[in-house]
């Protein structure tokens, strides 16, 4: 049975980074990778197998309106399991039909196989309120953003 993710309101300071200007859907998922490198989650080469991964299958980490899910499979750069939020100053394009552009992005470091299809399916769950994303976007502070998190319904991830 794979360990447990921490509840998305409980994400540390390191873990946030708010207001990121970047130039593309690239540096939006190094923007989710570098946090959960300050978060001590995984390690440098971590975000460029995250792009590699929607280079590869597309933009389907882009799971909701304005929201992605920035993950790569499990390997020696996760250091432990863990998330991350990024909030974009402008949002940016990932080709996605429906979804684009995308203004908050999710970065999941997994440590085992089976932690990470779990966590993907329940974090999905945690965004059906469509009022979500557009409020973390405009988050100000990471108390705001755990206060956002920590009001939808069945943010702890297992």
């Amino acid at each position: 049975m794979a360990s447990s993710i921490e509840p998305l309101h409980d994400l540390s300071d390191h873990a946030i980074a708010l207001h990121r200007t970047v130039a593309d859907w690239r540096g939006a998922v190094l923007a989710a990778a570098e946090a959960l490198q300050a978060d001590g989650r995984c390690e440098e080469g971590y975000g460029e197998r995250m792009i590699a991964l929607v280079e590869e299958y597309g933009p389907y980490i882009v799971i909701a309106p304005g929201l992605a899910l920035a993950h790569a499979r499990p390997g020696p750069d996760v250091l432990s399991a863990g998330l991350a939020l990024v909030t974009l100053d402008e949002p940016v394009a990932f080709g996605h039909a429906h979804n684009d552009p995308v203004s908050v992005v999710i970065g999941l470091a997994a440590t085992e196989a089976d932690q990470h299809v779990a966590s993907v399916a329940a974090l999905a769950n945690v965004f059906n309120d469509e009022s979500v994303v557009p409020a973390l976007a405009a988050a100000e502070t990471p108390t705001e953003v755990r206060r956002l998190l920590g009001a939808t319904a069945g943010a702890e991830l297992s």
